[in-house]
């Protein structure tokens, strides 16, 4: 190997580590976002995510033109449902989309025609341009599929914590607390979760002059979810009418809890039918396998 050879692999090492390294880093920084209260909840980010943000700067000026704004608003509701308001907007969540496909789908290809380029197997040359399609497909749909499944974690983990907080505010309200000051209370001695920093936000809305009935609308509006809809409503009618806030929270407590029951009993009633594939591809040949494989070795052995 010549010295231009050993000094051009020595580059290529060096530019791979620096990579390294730089992704590592990536990896371990940790993003945040800031509680309307001031305080700081940790936001996950995929790492693929991470590594292409610093160059999203590059593509946002061009999905701030007028064609965009009806994609920019619908992805900006989703953003702030999801609880990542103020860490990611609309703009850079549409540069993510492209960069993601300019950068994983080459990237795919070249590895897909690299390794299995060689092999001349029939299965292999039907399977390589299955095998590009899906990896260039991911690539493009990868950051709204991530967004979907992080709005659905929050909305479960609103959905689940729900009729727990209506208890407490119920029980503090039916001894003598008036609302404002049972959510705050539940808000200060409560583990925050993506219900509380709701909660906080509305506090806080309230606090700097905006109306009980405002803040309730934003809150169903901005968390964009069925069942805390429903709750909202009926304190804003409540409001308006004059109507005892424990006794409609009460009714919604109660309510949420046979909703979350109903669930349950769907998810179990759903869960033979789940079962069915693995049940029939992957537990019925295994047993099969345990309980005649030894007697198929034996009559291989013995000439049968």
């Amino acid at each position: 190997m010549t010295g231009y050879a050993i000094f051009l692999c020595a580059l290529w090492a060096l530019a791979a580590a620096g990579l390294a390294r730089h992704c590592a880093l990536i990896a371990r920084q940790i993003t945040y976002v800031t509680l309307a209260d001031g305080r700081r909840q940790q936001r996950n980010l995929p790492i693929i995510l991470r590594l292409l943000l610093p160059l999203a700067p590059n593509l946002t000026p061009f999905f701030r033109k007028p064609a965009f704004t009806r994609l920019r608003v619908g992805l900006e509701r989703r953003l702030v449902a999801a609880g990542f308001e103020g860490l990611l907007t609309s703009e850079e969540f549409l540069a993510l989309r492209v960069l993601c496909f300019v950068f994983i789908a080459p990237l795919w290809v070249l590895f897909v025609w690299t390794s299995l380029g060689r092999d001349p197997a029939w299965f292999v040359l039907k399977l390589r341009p299955a095998l590009l399609a899906l990896g260039v497909f991911w690539a493009f749909f990868y950051p709204g599929m991530w967004l979907r499944r992080a709005l659905e974690e929050r909305h479960k983990s609103i959905r689940r914590s729900l009729p727990f907080v209506l208890d407490l505010l119920t029980l503090s309200i039916e001894a003598g607390m008036d609302f404002m000051t049972a959510m705050q209370r539940n808000a200060e001695r409560s583990r925050i979760d993506a219900l509380g920093e709701e909660l906080i936000r509305v506090i806080r809305e309230i606090q700097i002059g905006k109306t009980r009935r405002e803040a309730l609308r934003d809150l169903a509006r901005r968390v964009d979810l069925a069942e805390l809809r429903s709750v909202t409503n009926a304190l804003v009618q409540a409001d308006e009418l004059g109507v005892s806030i424990g006794a409609v929270l009460r009714i919604q407590a109660d309510q949420m809890r046979q909703q979350r029951f109903d669930r349950a009993e769907r998810l179990a009633n759903q869960a033979p039918v789940k079962m069915l594939f693995p049940l029939m591809f992957f537990i019925f040949p295994a047993v099969f396998l345990i309980l005649l494989g030894p007697i198929m070795v034996r009559l291989i052995q013995q000439g049968f």
